[in-house]
């Protein structure tokens, strides 16, 4: 494993496929400050090289994908520090959200609060048969807050108010009927269900995913109708590759 950092680690593929692990965060890979910092630094790192086709997101510890922000440290705060700890929470979200390439994140076992928030912000989530998820922050006195608006968009209003009023966590069963996660791997079939999902990935062209993975992003801030015009413009702009007239080729030549 390549480290970016102390609490960033690498390792890479020849086909472009890159796991991202949070390091040196303990056993539930706990998200205090110089955790987060450092993850957000080693993705914006990343980012800029294009030779990256998947990012897998994970933990060093198959205890949890993240475990939470590090409460510990959050007992301290106050209203100022209380601000800039959750801001750098939210620019590791906006990290993961914004990074070009599609973002899978691996969740095994636990998936509480804010790691909840950086796993809603990936692109794909594929969870392990006995992981679980919640958003206990208002049991501890705080409520859940920037990427916490991302669940409404994916589980619905009514169900987003349940994880985050009751703070009472759910299985993974619960989580992919609500549509939290989009896959169960079966037990002992996380990596191989995730290895599915990057091989689908990898069939499609690279620049048109980055394409479609902007364009999602802008569809969810923009109205209707600026969406679909948004569209022509970026369809116009994918033939300036040679991507779509190889790929539409090989397309033929296998209908033949």
């Amino acid at each position: 494993m390549e480290m970016l950092n102390h609490h960033c680690g690498v390792t890479r593929d020849t086909r472009g496929v890159v796991h991202v692990a949070i390091c040196n965060a303990g056993p539930l890979n706990i998200l205090g400050s110089p955790v987060t910092d450092a993850l957000r630094e080693g993705l914006q790192r990343l980012a800029s090289d294009r030779s990256i086709r998947v990012v897998v997101l994970r933990g060093q510890s198959e205890k949890s994908m993240i475990g939470g922000a590090d409460i510990k440290e959050m007992a301290k705060l106050e209203q100022k520090s209380a601000e800039a700890f959750i801001s750098r929470l939210r620019d590791l979200c906006e990290a993961v959200r914004q990074f070009p390439a599609p973002v899978i994140a691996r969740m095994p076992g636990w998936c509480l609060g804010g790691g909840l928030e950086v796993a809603a912000a990936c692109d794909f989530r594929i969870a392990a048969h006995d992981a679980h998820f919640g958003m206990p922050e208002v049991r501890v006195g705080i409520p859940s807050v920037i990427h916490a608006a991302l669940l409404p968009r994916l589980i619905g209003w009514a169900r987003a108010r349940w994880l985050v009023m009751t703070a009472e966590n759910i299985d993974a069963p619960t989580a992919l009927a609500w549509g939290l996660v989009d896959k169960v791997a079966l037990e002992g079939g996380l990596d191989a269900e995730i290895e599915h999902l990057v091989n689908a990935l990898l069939a499609c062209g690279p620049e048109a995913l980055r394409s479609q993975k902007a364009l999602l992003r802008q569809w969810e801030e923009l109205p209707l109708t600026e969406s679909v015009n948004l569209s022509v413009k970026v369809f116009g702009e994918s033939f300036l590759t040679d991507e779509p007239t190889r790929l539409m080729q090989a397309f033929v030549n296998r209908k033949r």
